[in-house]
């Protein structure tokens, strides 16, 4: 695998791993709880919306796979350490296996992804490198999130 790419493999896994450690031992009451902050998510909420969005940027719009995403959805989710454990490590794996077939030379094709695949806000030209770069800024910016909600739920 090109030593970037791998990189990118590396630390975006890295990164979901973190989040699945940071909800191990939690109830399903507790991953499923919003904290008494207005306009605040369940830590499941966020876990869901990091892999909905690692989905669609590393799958969808880096590797190119035809793949639709629902956000609305990810916002609206509940569920259980154990369905999303199985859901971060299968992805992990998918994400491993797309870049490993990665043509290291399309790391700085620039392109339109979707507005279905890009989410929120109007879309951007990107390059498939910025797209991974975007998922490990996405997923790290999140964990920190999921981190402070379960200390807010876990005291409370």
């Amino acid at each position: 695998m090109n030593p970037d790419i791998e990189t990118y493999s590396h630390y975006i896994c890295e990164q979901i791993a973190g989040i699945q450690a940071c909800l191990r031992g939690l109830s399903d009451e507790q991953i499923n709880e919003a904290p008494a902050v207005e306009d605040a998510n369940s830590a499941f909420v966020i876990a869901t919306h990091v892999l909905g969005n690692a989905r669609a940027w590393v799958l969808g719009i880096a590797c190119g796979q035809p793949l639709r995403r629902d956000r609305p959805a990810e916002f609206a989710s509940r569920g259980s350490f154990e369905a999303f454990d199985s859901a971060a490590t299968a992805l992990c794996a998918e994400i491993e296996a797309a870049l490993l077939d990665l043509d290291p030379s399309a790391l700085d094709r620039r392109f339109r992804p979707s507005q279905e695949l890009w989410g929120a806000g109007e879309v951007q030209e990107v390059t498939v490198r910025s797209a991974l770069a975007h998922v490990l800024q996405h997923a790290s910016m999140h964990l920190g999130q999921i981190q402070l909600t379960r200390d807010l739920v876990v005291a409370g």
